[in-house]
């Protein structure tokens, strides 16, 4: 996020594209929960990009002005309210450069969305989360693939939420290898991924001591669908 809002920094472009990766969905979500229709969703949530890049809204986030998440959906919102008229008369992006954003996907994401009551705000806090846990997936995913166990991580990746001894005795035997070696095998996936999360999560604060803030507020947007 810091990189981002530098205005001279060379890899600018690129650090708003990461931030684009993590936060285009949720705000689709968000602006299609509050009634506009899939193709002025899209429209909006491209143009709000493009809008981004060009004026580099991201230097007006600090860290007197709240996380980055609360900081870009205010911005959003501010951008519906004064802008969505001109976005919707114009081309998807508004004639502005284009951002590589996933919109075409993210129609059928709404859709497949479990049922619930979740506010348009709680809704976008769901999916950032979903979105950071998807990232650093992702990521752990390509970190065992570099280090020659991506065999490992196939058959694994399910026991990062847990599972029981029979479930590791299974892998085990498909793996070639002891349930207690399945066991510590799992474990270092398992903190891994707890600290490729907390490096999501730290692209979009202001320091690292917010890092541990953000992510009791992944977990309790998490179970907001419950709520």
């Amino acid at each position: 996020m810091r990189a981002a809002g530098r205005a001279t920094s060379a890899g600018q472009r690129e650090a708003v594209e990461q931030l684009c990766g993590l936060y285009w969905y949720p705000l689709y979500a968000y602006v299609r929960r509050r009634g506009f229709d899939a193709d002025q969703a899209a429209d909006l949530t491209q143009g709000f990009f493009a809008r981004l890049l060009e004026q580099r809204i991201v230097r007006g986030a600090d860290s007197g002005r709240g996380k980055f998440r609360s900081y870009l959906l205010g911005t959003l919102k501010h951008y519906l309210s004064h802008e969505w008229r001109r976005a919707r008369a114009q081309k998807r992006g508004g004639g502005r450069e284009v951002l590589r954003l996933g919109l075409d996907d993210a129609e059928s994401r709404f859709v497949s969305e479990p049922a619930h009551n979740l506010t348009a705000e709680k809704l976008f806090d769901r999916q950032w989360a979903l979105t950071v846990l998807e990232l650093a997936l992702d990521d752990l995913r390509r970190h065992s693939v570099e280090s020659g166990k991506e065999r490992h991580f196939l058959r694994l990746k399910g026991f990062l939420a847990g599972g029981s001894s029979a479930e590791y005795r299974d892998a085990g035997g498909d793996l070639g290898l002891s349930e207690g070696a399945v066991r510590v095998v799992v474990h270092r996936l398992r903190r891994k991924y707890r600290d490729l999360v907390r490096a999501q999560i730290g692209r979009t604060v202001q320091s690292p001591a917010e890092v541990e803030d953000e992510l009791h507020h992944l977990f309790r947007a998490i179970g907001s669908a419950g709520d």
